[in-house]
């Protein structure tokens, strides 16, 4: 059986990245990172949505991007923006993408993964350079040049299934795959247990995507949302 890393954060759009691994015959090996984000919410969901989904294993491993700062994630003197911003927030973290995808990279090689696969999206997202087509293409050139993998040939193939779908169209490809998002849990400032706070960027696109889907939102909100 074919092998992938799959990067597993336990939001919407990686708990779908799996199903789809899955679905496409992958045996996975699931991948969260403590990077220093304001809450561990997310990672107690990754392993809940691991398990559903039936993730060969899951592994949290750790960096320290509260180390750099610089981003309203890391950071807890910087606001996380409950409004729409123009151009890249403050919610953007400096080089995560770069450095989660050289664990799962590292990992996948160690494997003999045929590929690591992200749930990066560039259509319905908030605007962060590290999750469109352009650095993904750039990084399939970084694990080609690289890796030991890839000068013998043999090279881990980077997969982002969700890069071109809308919200909607991500939430329909779960749902059709079987995720229960009731397990998953997107907020930026969810608190400890996992309720989210209605009003960040990643809520609003998020309950936006359910209402596009017409179906409804399974989201625990932690206070109503108008």
């Amino acid at each position: 059986m074919k092998r992938a890393v799959v990067l597993l954060s336990g939001g919407l759009d990686s708990a779908t990245t799996l199903a789809w691994a899955r679905a496409e015959g992958y045996d996975c090996h699931a991948l969260s990172v403590h990077y220093g984000q304001r809450h561990s919410a997310e990672l107690a969901a990754a392993a809940r949505v691991a398990t559903a989904l039936g993730a060969r294993e899951h592994r949290v491993m750790g960096v320290d991007l509260a180390g750099i700062g610089g981003s309203a994630l890391t950071d807890p003197a910087i606001a996380v923006p409950e409004t729409p911003t123009e151009g890249i927030p403050s919610t953007y973290v400096p080089a995560r993408n770069t450095l989660l995808l050289s664990l799962a990279l590292g990992w996948a090689e160690v494997l003999e993964a045929e590929a690591v696969v992200v749930g990066v999206n560039a259509v319905d997202y908030s605007g962060y350079p590290d999750c469109r087509p352009e650095f993904i293409a750039a990084f399939q050139e970084v694990a080609r040049l690289g890796t030991r993998a890839g000068v013998e040939g043999r090279g881990v193939r980077l997969l982002a299934p969700l890069a071109t779908m809308s919200k909607r169209e991500i939430i329909e490809t779960g749902l059709r795959l079987g995720v229960d998002y009731a397990l998953t849990v997107s907020c930026y400032q969810a608190d400890a247990d996992g309720a989210a706070c209605g009003r960040c960027d990643s809520c609003r696109l998020r309950r936006e995507g359910f209402a596009a889907a017409g179906v409804p939102d399974p989201t625990h909100y932690r206070r109503a949302v108008v």
